[in-house]
């Protein structure tokens, strides 16, 4: 039963993308994270209270709880790039992007947290940081490559993202010392749920609910909705089954996104982004192993 949960994570976090990019064409990118992270929430604290681990809030020390709050600020950092870039560029080519994110939390590891790579997971990097450039239009690569993003603001915010989605991983393994990771999901989210309504504010950019676009208000919360559902099917996968292989069935959600982009979103693949896909996935599952 473990597979079918892992396989309903993958779904789920392929989704959102899908939907976030449909739902924010009108809905200000900010906004619209302000809006799906109730329903995320939502969710962690439903894992909490399955799990039982709320009695733990009290006995989390100082050090670790501001680890976990660092930790949530990168996240809040990472979804309001990441949607920002959503309504900026193509599904399909955010995607790839914001799964470099593995790559660096794997490079970051070796470094500050002394984490060992084996050769395998070292072709995996190498294999996915390839199969991305491919995914990528030959102008967007070769922005990327000479390290200078320039007018492609959708490039600017997915490298954002997968930066700070990176640095919430090395933050969390610091702060997730003797706290229940469902507690410390919890208490991330919460986090992110303050930062982005202040963002909100600060930005001026908060509107009433009736001025909004129903259909893309309905697409943004449903997207917090499969964010919940994906968390809820990854951590329920983990209690019966072998993260070696939930971690890679979860991270090929990307797959999920190209298909609903072709499908949903009408967006045009090349033969150059397919043969990147096919190196991505290979990579993803090289660096599992």
């Amino acid at each position: 039963m473990w597979i079918v949960f892992a396989c309903g994570s993958a779904l789920f976090a392929g989704l959102t993308a899908v939907l976030a990019k449909a739902g924010t064409r009108q809905i200000d990118s900010t906004l619209a994270t302000a809006l799906r992270t109730p329903a995320v929430l939502a969710a962690a604290v439903a894992m909490v209270l399955l799990r039982g681990s709320q009695a733990q809030i009290a006995s989390i020390d100082a050090a670790a709880l501001g680890w976990l709050v660092a930790s949530g600020l990168a996240t809040g950092a990472s979804w309001l790039c990441y949607f920002k870039a959503l309504q900026l560029g193509e599904a399909s080519r955010v995607a790839p992007i914001d799964k470099l994110s593995t790559v660096l939390t794997v490079l970051l590891a070796v470094v500050l947290l002394g984490e060992p790579l084996t050769a395998l997971g070292g072709a995996g990097v190498v294999l996915m940081v390839v199969g991305t450039l491919l995914m990528l239009e030959r102008a967007d690569a070769l922005t990327l490559c000479a390290g200078r993003p320039g007018s492609r603001g959708w490039l600017v915010y997915a490298l954002g993202s997968a930066v700070f989605a990176a640095l919430t991983a090395i933050l969390g393994k610091l702060g997730i010392v003797g706290v229940e990771s469902n507690l410390g999901t919890a208490i991330r989210t919460a986090v992110v749920l303050v930062m982005a309504w202040a963002m909100v504010a600060v930005s001026g950019r908060r509107r009433p609910l009736r001025s909004l676009p129903r259909q893309e208000l309905a697409l943004v919360l449903v997207s917090g909705l499969t964010t919940g559902a994906s968390w809820l099917c990854f951590y329920r996968a983990l209690q019966d089954g072998p993260a070696s292989v939930i971690v890679p069935i979860d991270k090929l959600s990307i797959l999920v996104t190209v298909v609903f982009s072709i499908l949903i979103l009408r967006e045009r693949l090349s033969g150059r982004y397919l043969a990147g896909l096919v190196l991505l996935t290979i990579g993803t599952l090289a660096m599992a192993l």
